[in-house]
């Protein structure tokens, strides 16, 4: 029985390819060769990238580096991590990262539920008003007085509070929260859950994609900021963070020192590596994390883009 379905199946594939026309066989032709080609230059920047922080400096300085390193090192990377100051960058953007985008997606999600309910009165005022926020802001000099006034210099919350609700992400959870079926907001009601009970059981499960969405656009937002560490907390090194000692390492391998020692010390590592294979490196150690968190959230990223874009 199964030798006869098997059959029946590849007789209806092969009279499903024979009845293509020779127009459709060119355009699946083209559509492959598209994505083969987009796919290349897509991949081929980061491999170069990747060749260049492992290729030697003196030779790098050559050019004609593709997808593999002319001559292999790891001096480049050895350079990097000899400052002290990068283990605790590192440390401090993890957990601003972590804490940073879990704060994020709890108050937003939050103001995005109550956005979402009918009975708010509220509700269009306040959405004009986030809405106003993501094209007309106070500036640098207000931001930083607002800061001190505040008394976020040269503390950790200086990253975590100024970032807790953005008007983007707001209206990206709740355009899918608008796209749920009210019905499961009222029989919860008549089950006797109250607001909070609905928003934590009955919303937040189904708004995965919204989530993970916004989840990455913070993520992402938290570990590559650097300038906000070099306004409020520059001066304190236990609140320093990685990228901004990689940028504090970029610079001091295009400037020169202050003092004699700090010159000497300069002058043996640029005698070891270029800026050019230190850009590369850089680059690579800031990507990585993220192309390792990417996988886990791209099943619900287009999802939740598409969603936030088609509401408003």
């Amino acid at each position: 029985m199964g030798t006869v379905k098997s059959t029946a199946s590849a007789g209806r594939m092969k009279s499903k390819l024979k009845s293509k026309s020779p127009l459709d066989r060119i355009l699946e032709v083209f559509v492959y060769l598209s994505m083969i080609v987009v796919t290349v230059l897509t991949i081929y920047p980061f491999l170069n990238v990747l060749a260049i922080s492992f290729n030697d400096s003196v030779d790098t300085v050559r050019g004609g580096i593709t997808i593999w390193p002319r001559q292999f090192t790891l001096r480049n990377y050895e350079m990097i991590f000899s400052f002290s100051g990068l283990i605790t960058g590192f440390k401090i953007s993890v957990l601003r990262t972590v804490i940073g985008t879990l704060a994020g997606l709890i108050s937003g999600s939050m103001l995005a539920y109550t956005l979402a309910r009918r009975e708010f009165q509220a509700r269009k005022f306040i959405s004009t008003f986030l809405a106003i926020t993501m094209y007309v802001s106070g500036g640098l000099i207000p931001g930083f007085i607002l800061m001190k006034d505040l008394h976020l210099i040269n503390t950790f919350a200086v990253y975590i509070l100024p970032g807790l609700v953005s008007a983007f992400n707001v209206f990206v959870i709740r355009s899918f929260i608008d796209g749920l079926p009210y019905a499961l907001q009222e029989s919860a009601k008549l089950d006797g859950a109250n607001d909070f009970t609905i928003y934590w059981r009955v919303i937040l499960p189904l708004c995965k994609p919204a989530l993970a969405t916004v989840a990455l656009f913070l993520a992402v937002g938290q570990w590559n900021s650097w300038f906000d560490t070099y306004l409020f907390n520059g001066s304190n090194e236990s609140l320093t963070t990685l990228q901004y000692e990689l940028m504090k390492i970029l610079q001091s391998t295009t400037t020169s020192a202050t003092n004699s020692q700090d010159a000497a010390n300069m002058a043996q590592r640029m005698a070891q590596v270029s800026p050019e294979s230190v850009k590369m490196a850089i680059t690579i150690i800031v990507t990585v994390p993220i192309l390792v968190v990417y996988p886990f959230l791209q099943k619900y990223f287009v999802k939740g883009m598409t969603l936030g874009a088609v509401k408003s």
